[in-house]
């Protein structure tokens, strides 16, 4: 029999960039790993119901309730009055708990999260919606500044380690050590009260009405620029850290050192191949962050008077209003849940590997 003469590969194909008849084949069908998210999914859903259970038994745990604590705030409520609260805040004594329960579930699925006694009687959503907005616009932009900038950073000073841009790791680790509450009066020290430069704190200036114009969003940009800056600064060196890190270990791959060898454009082997890997770690802590952002920085928006979902918090805390409490706790919840589950979605989507605990 004659032996087969080898097929050679065709001028102009890249090894690297095709890649194996296998890793070729997998190009071509890759699929949607469903047994692996729906795994995920059902375990986030568990998680959520025990979240909403210990959501709904803490308040009723804690001594007194939010109708006592109203009393002692109102002295001329009658007990009529007092009875009727309880039972519109589902803390009536004659409605066993499993009822009351039962009937916790059914205002949540219609999206009830009930009233706050510290906002004069305001639905929670109606409160919680307010401050969300105040929060997700700053610390999710300042958060977002700060993923960006720290990972293509951390990724730009791992590729060039031993030069002088490794200085830049311990100056940014330097501020990510210093208490936040600390930075942010510093701040206001500088740049609000001896250089006034900017305003010392709120969301925009007293007596501005909120409204859709070049002028009222000019205020909220000047009064969100300093505690906005202050979380990038104090959040960018684990950022960089990380990425920085990733990289020192990414480099030393086969794969890097033949694109290399390849004579392949720097910055193509520094974002195609090394930093598309070295980013992989840096989602799941990303997606922590994004839970992070819904929760707002509770420090930061007391020390900056800004009236964000942290603050919310701990008004509603001091005023024992167990309903915002409870509704505050369920944003919370469901932003980290959410974001975890989107990083996962990421994982299964851009790590092959992930995908094959389906197989």
């Amino acid at each position: 029999m004659s032996a087969v003469a080898p097929q050679l590969p065709a001028p102009g194909f890249d090894a690297i960039e095709e890649g194996t008849t296998a890793t070729s084949a997998v190009k071509g069908r890759t699929r949607v790993p469903w047994r692996f998210l729906g795994n995920r999914t059902l375990f986030y859903l568990f998680t959520l119901w025990a979240a909403i259970t210990i959501n709904f038994f803490l308040p009723r745990l804690m001594k007194g309730d939010a109708v006592s604590a109203y009393l002692a705030r109102n002295r001329n409520v009658t007990p009529e009055a007092a009875e009727a609260l309880r039972a519109l805040l589902g803390m009536d004594t004659d409605t066993s708990l499993w009822q009351q329960y039962v009937d916790y579930w059914g205002l949540l699925l219609r999206g009830d999260l009930g009233i706050s006694l510290l906002h004069g009687m305001r639905p929670v959503t109606e409160v919680v919606g307010q401050s969300l907005i105040w929060t997700v616009g700053l610390v999710g932009f300042a958060t977002l500044l700060a993923f960006a900038i720290g990972t293509i950073g951390g990724a730009i000073v791992g590729w060039r380690r031993g030069s002088r841009l490794d200085v830049l790791i311990p100056i940014t680790t330097f501020f990510s050590t210093i208490p936040y509450f600390w930075l942010g009066l510093l701040a206001i020290s500088v740049f609000s009260v001896a250089l006034g430069w900017f305003p010392i704190g709120k969301a925009y200036g007293v007596g501005v009405a909120p409204e859709w114009s070049w002028e009222f969003i000019g205020d909220v940009l000047h009064h969100g620029f300093l505690p906005a800056a202050t979380i990038v600064i104090a959040s960018l060196g684990g950022w960089m850290l990380g990425m920085r890190n990733m990289m020192l270990t990414v480099l030393d791959e086969d794969y890097v050192t033949v694109a290399q060898a390849k004579g392949m454009p720097n910055d193509r082997v520094l974002w195609r191949y090394a930093a598309r890997n070295a980013v992989l770690p840096q989602i799941q802590s990303f997606a922590l962050a994004l839970g992070f952002i819904v929760g707002g920085t509770i420090v930061m928006e007391v020390v900056f008077s800004y009236p964000g979902v942290g603050k919310l918090l701990l008004d509603a805390t001091n005023a024992k209003d167990y309903a915002l409490m409870q509704g505050v706790f369920l944003v919370l919840t469901i932003s980290v849940l959410l974001a975890n589950l989107l990083a996962d979605v990421a994982y299964a989507f851009l790590d092959p590997r992930t995908r094959q605990t389906e197989a």
